[in-house]
């Protein structure tokens, strides 16, 4: 597994995070941190090496998402 640790980014903006070289993205989730905070998007990378995710907060112009890949062996 691996993981980008939180970080603030604007609403709607996407993070990703990628598996190491020769492997590729088995599953994956996220986390969407902030007091309204909402996850509206998490899903694999077109290519299957990573994992994305994005979220919003409506009384704030920014949020907190974390975001983590289950890797495997390709």
């Amino acid at each position: 597994m691996v993981k980008l640790p939180n970080a603030n980014v604007p609403n709607f903006q996407r993070r990703t995070v990628y598996c190491p070289t020769g492997k590729v993205a088995v599953g994956g989730g996220a986390e969407a941190q902030g007091a309204d905070a909402m996850l509206v998007g998490s899903f694999p990378t077109d290519d299957g090496r990573g994992w994305i995710a994005l979220g919003r907060q409506s009384a704030y112009s920014s949020l907190g998402i974390s975001v983590y890949a289950i890797c495997a062996n390709r």
